[in-house]
């Protein structure tokens, strides 16, 4: 194998699938990174055996410089391959051996990495033979961003610390809980076949970084025996799915409220934030909302630093003109970073029910958190 290519696309291309490469692993070729020069692209690999992440460098790519001399491939340690091409200068020209020996040359800087044998890397997943469901880039961010969040951080329940991805012939939900709170949305998409996954929330963050790197783009997503393939044109993550049945999180959201009141979401947003600050002193971060024929109050006490409280006027209440709830302040302001809207809605049922926060604009999207007892 022999080829050269571009110091800066090179470091980048390896940076991306270096994320999903372990240093911690009983098997030491997966602390490699796999490189197959083929005719006309580079392919580079990384993989930890939850999550799969390729790249694919195709000769015609102008900004990379690529120039494939000879084909072949390799495995070379990922944390090496990625410090020297970082501290080398120049184009990089790199050479394989038949012993699995890589030659790296940048101007006149020559260096060698030992290697292992292609043959011995874990082959990736299989793909079936059936169309992929195409989802804009974009929309797979937002509904990626809008949940997972959401995840539970406690292993005890391993189906929590993933999201649900439903597909049906027309919609595409993603759900996440970690039954303290619940982010679901859903929306329209026109898809050549049903399935039900729960991804884990790690591999979705990936996802996340390796789209923002790109263009606005067409996002396949192919279902495998136990993982979910998302593939672009120039990259590729494979991620484990978690075995389990997901709860059924539409019990968990309350089907009529008491009282629903309209705001100002990020003159909300700050006010609770400013409450956080009194709240550290509580297990749960308690931010007590109270309103009494009036405005909302936001308040929140420290034994050891003092008490805030602040008053907010309701652009609208519709139901009863009286509440106090306690909830987690932290929670509420994740909720409200995801929604992003000028004005948002909130429901109450009852002061030991959960709030729904909902955008104002009245798409498909919930988000749920929990109350939490002040004494």
């Amino acid at each position: 194998m022999e080829f050269t290519i571009k110091n800066e696309y090179f470091h980048k291309a390896i940076g991306e699938v270096s994320s999903a490469v372990s240093a911690k692993t009983p098997f030491p070729i997966l602390t490699g990174i796999k490189l197959t020069a083929c005719e006309d692209h580079l392919t580079l690999t990384g993989s930890n055996s939850d999550i799969v992440i390729e790249k694919v460098i195709p000769a015609s790519d102008e900004g990379a410089g690529l120039v494939i001399e000879d084909t072949g491939s390799v495995v070379v340690t990922s944390k090496y391959l990625t410090e020297l091409i970082n501290k080398l200068p120049g184009d990089i020209h790199i050479k394989v051996d038949e012993k699995n020996c890589m030659m790296v040359q940048s101007d006149e800087i020559f260096t060698s990495l030992n290697g292992f044998p292609a043959e011995e890397y874990p082959a990736l997943p299989e793909i079936e033979d059936s169309p992929g469901i195409e989802f804009s880039s974009i929309k797979l961010i937002e509904m990626i961003k809008k949940t997972v969040f959401a995840v539970s951080r406690n292993d005890t329940r391993p189906a929590l610390t993933g999201v649900h991805m439903n597909f049906n012939e027309n919609s595409f939900s993603c759900a996440a809980t970690d039954s303290h709170r619940l982010a679901y949305l859903e929306t329209s998409i026109v898809s050549p076949s049903n399935g039900s996954f729960i991804i884990p929330g790690s591999s979705l963050k990936e996802l996340l970084k390796l789209l923002a790197h790109q263009e606005e783009c067409d996002v396949q997503i192919f279902p495998s025996e136990s993982y979910l393939v998302f593939k672009t044109k120039s990259t590729m993550l494979c991620s484990r799915l978690i075995e389990g049945k997901y709860p059924d999180v539409t019990v968990l959201i309350p089907k009529e409220a008491k009282t629903v009141i309209k705001l100002d979401a990020k003159k909300l947003l700050k006010g609770i934030d400013r409450a956080c600050l009194f709240a550290h002193d509580w297990k749960n971060n308690n931010v007590l909302l109270e309103i009494k024929e009036g405005p909302l109050k936001i308040s929140s006490v420290s034994s050891a630093i003092g008490k805030i409280e602040e008053t907010q006027q309701l652009l609208e209440i519709t139901g009863v003109q009286e509440l106090s709830i306690s909830v987690d302040g932290n929670f509420l302001m994740d909720a409200l970073k995801a929604i992003q809207e000028e004005h948002v809605l909130l429901s109450f049922s009852g002061s030991m029910r959960p709030i729904i926060i909902k955008p104002v604009s009245g798409e498909s999207y919930i988000q749920l958190v929990s109350p939490v007892r002040s004494f």
